[in-house]
């Protein structure tokens, strides 16, 4: 293989629709921000949407929608890659081996398949329970070795550094003997930093924003104009307390952490930094200073994504770039890997 990069980020944003606030600022805005420190790959993972059924004609406009995103907030894809999952098979082809590297107790303790399958387990497509496999496949097929996930996500970048760290073990011999070094794999880093790396819902700060909350007042979606942004945020619970002077004092109060983590990330600055500026203040009077702060940073967005979302057919070509980029630099990782294993291919 060609030298591996010193630092390369893989991340990736799942097609399912009604994208929202905290896709935003949990990650595609932090997306953009790495442009300038890493090599980036950004992927729109519709083989992950799948677990559970989709519409086909919608699983297609999300999956441009969440490229339209990706571009709106300034990601560039001639300097990096942007391209969605299942135009790359070698995606699937190392997660099948992954498969039959990970093993099943790891995958039983993931708190994400609980959550989804509830109480009807026995329900569940398979696809939902191995697909930590295939996110981990989604990192190492590029030899990432670093990737941006909200707090939700570090148990399964845990769980690629496993499964990475038990290939490297599996394979140390045939490894070294085919000229690979000490590991095959890297052990990715998680890249989580800023402010309201996890956004809750509007209207219980005790739950994680959702595009499946029945109330669309939960959310700020991503194509929400100014006077629905500014609406839901005058109508988000709060408690009659004013906002505290320090960080500390937001301790037990989950929905002005929530509104005062957004104003953060919104403007590019901390808890401390808002509270310095707006502690003491009710929320008659920092609501309207957020609404303001948010369509100032969210109405362009939403322009920007209609304006792109109108020309599918350069959304399209988009992805195809970046799928023939990412295939090139997918593809050699995976002939080691059938090397290492003794899988024949092709010479």
């Amino acid at each position: 293989m060609t030298d591996l990069p010193a630092s390369r980020v893989f991340s990736g944003v799942q097609p399912t629709g009604n994208l929202h606030l905290g896709n935003y600022l949990g990650a595609i805005a932090r997306f953009a921000a790495l442009q300038d420190r890493f090599e980036c790959i950004y992927c729109v993972v519709d083989l992950h949407a799948i677990t559970v059924w989709q519409d086909p004609k919608a699983l297609a406009d999300n999956t441009r929608e969440v490229t339209a995103a990706y571009l709106a907030a300034g990601i560039d894809p001639e300097r990096h890659i942007v391209f969605n999952q299942s135009q790359v098979k070698e995606h699937v082809e190392l997660a099948w081996v992954f498969n039959c590297v990970a093993r099943m107790g790891w995958l039983n303790r993931m708190t994400q398949f609980k959550e989804k399958a509830g109480k009807d387990r026995e329900n569940a497509s398979t696809g939902l329970f191995v697909y930590p496999n295939l996110m981990a496949a989604d990192i190492l097929v590029y030899h990432a070795t670093h990737v941006p996930v909200g707090e939700d996500q570090k148990q399964h970048l845990e769980l690629a550094r496993d499964i990475a760290q038990k290939f490297n073990n599996d394979y140390a011999e045939t490894v070294a003997e085919r000229g690979f070094g000490d590991a095959f794999f890297p052990l990715p880093e998680p890249l989580i930093q800023g402010e309201a790396t996890r956004v809750m819902s509007l209207r219980d700060g005790s739950k994680k924003m959702s595009k499946s909350d029945p109330s669309d007042y939960s959310r700020i979606n991503l194509t929400d104009d100014s006077e629905a942004i500014s609406l839901k945020l005058r109508k988000a619970r709060t408690d009659p307390e004013p906002l505290p002077s320090e960080p500390e004092g937001l301790e037990g109060r989950p929905e002005a952490d929530n509104l005062v983590g957004i104003y953060a990330a919104l403007a590019g600055l901390t808890k401390e930094e808002v509270l310095r500026q707006h502690g003491g203040a009710q929320f008659s009077a920092f609501k309207p200073a957020l609404s303001d702060l948010a369509v100032e940073k969210l109405a362009p967005l939403a322009a920007e994504m209609r304006r792109l979302k109108a020309d599918p057919g350069h959304i399209d070509r988009v992805l195809a770039d970046g799928a023939e980029r990412a295939r090139a630099i997918a593809s050699e990782v995976m002939d080691g890997v059938k090397d290492v294993v003794g899988l024949l291919r092709p010479r």
